[in-house]
């Protein structure tokens, strides 16, 4: 079992976009459906996979591009930390004061480095300033609970 690190920051519009965030039908449209109905199915297909707009289930981050893997780490606490390490970096633009609380984010990091080690998977989401919105996730690989038939992006 190995970990792998995702990081996004993009505007909070984008992140809301469900369409963005969820992956297509595996079945095309049937037909006759109108042509901007296929259309629209054959770019969510060819775009789902390559965003780096975060998927709405973690798991999902496995089958993104290897490119987008920000980190790869044997042991749940290097994970964590790795976690730990970005929400220094980014607490002093959170929106809500309360987010930027030093020991509330040590917790955090502690719980995150437990639920790895169980073999789960880990995401948190903050607002920053206007309209900006942050997202990290540490996915457990090889294999992964909630998507065992997944292969892993990379080693």
């Amino acid at each position: 079992m190995h970990f792998h690190g995702y990081l996004w920051v993009g505007d909070k519009a984008i992140f809301d976009k469900e369409s963005v965030r969820r992956p297509p039908l595996p079945v095309e449209p049937a037909m006759p459906s109108p042509p901007d109905v296929v259309e629209r199915y054959r770019a969510a297909v060819a775009e789902w996979r390559v965003t780096d707009v975060p998927p709405l289930e973690v798991a999902y981050w496995l089958v993104k591009p290897a490119g987008l893997v920000r980190g790869t780490w044997a042991h749940p606490k290097d994970a964590a930390r790795w976690l730990g390490d970005r929400l220094a970096e980014y607490a002093p633009r959170f929106a809500a004061r309360s987010d930027r609380d030093a020991t509330r984010l040590a917790q955090r990091v502690f719980h995150a480095a437990e639920t790895l080690a169980l073999g789960g998977d880990v995401s948190f989401g903050y607002y920053l300033r206007r309209p900006h919105f942050l997202s990290l996730a540490v996915v457990t690989c090889s294999p992964n609970r909630s998507a065992a038939n997944r292969e892993c992006p990379a080693p």
